[in-house]
C-alpha cells in the first residue's frame, strides 16, 4: 500500500494522473477519517483536508468528463439506519450525498462486504483511496469503475452469441 498526504485540492492532480490509466475494475474510494489503512498492494491512500462531499462531487465530475470509464457507486447499507442521536449531522450528510449523486444510482452493501471486495480487488487492480476528515460513521463512498463505452446489455448479448 502506498500512503501519501495531499493538501487541499491535491487529490485532483493525483486523480488526473491516474484516471487515464484506470479502467474497469479499478476503484476510487472517498473514505471517512476512521477508515482503516489496508494492506493490499494495489491500494494507494492519500489523506487530504477537503470536504468529503466536495471530493465526491469533484471525482464524479472528473469521471463524467471521461469516455473510457463510468462510475458504479456503492455506499454502506448501514448509512440508512444511522440516527441523529448517535451520529449528529448524519441527516444533512445523507441529503447532501443524495443531491450530489443526482440520478446516479447508489448501490447499498454491508460495510464488511465492501471492505472484502476492496481487499480482493486490491490484489489485482489499482485502488485510489482519498481519506477525508469526515467524522461520521459509514459515510465512505466507493466507486467501482466500469467500462464507459461498453454496457451491461451489450456484454449480455455478446455472451449469449458466444454460446450458439
Amino acid at each position: 500500500m502506498n500512503l501519501n498526504s495531499a493538501s487541499a485540492g491535491d487529490w485532483k492532480s493525483v486523480l488526473s494522473e491516474r484516471l487515464p490509466l484506470y479502467g474497469h475494475r479499478n476503484w476510487i474510494v472517498i473514505a471517512d477519517a476512521a477508515f482503516p489503512a489496508q494492506t493490499s498492494p494495489g491500494i494507494e491512500t492519500i489523506a487530504c483536508n477537503d470536504s468529503h462531499i466536495d471530493i465526491v462531487r469533484g471525482i464524479l465530475g472528473m469521471l463524467a468528463g471521461t469516455r473510457h470509464v463510468r462510475p458504479v457507486v456503492y455506499i454502506d447499507s448501514e448509512l440508512a439506519f444511522l440516527s441523529e442521536k448517535d451520529a449528529p449531522g448524519i441527516g444533512e450528510f445523507r441529503k447532501n450525498l443524495s443531491e450530489t449523486m443526482g440520478s446516479l444510482k447508489m448501490n447499498r452493501m454491508l460495510h464488511e462486504k465492501i471492505i472484502a471486495r476492496l481487499d480482493s480487488s486490491g490484489k489485482m487492480f489499482k485502488i485510489l483511496m482519498v481519506k477525508t476528515p469526515m467524522t461520521l460513521p459509514y459515510t465512505s463512498v466507493f466507486i467501482n469503475l466500469d467500462c464507459g463505452y461498453w454496457g451491461d446489455d451489450a456484454e449480455k448479448r455478446l455472451r449469449k452469441s458466444m454460446t450458439k
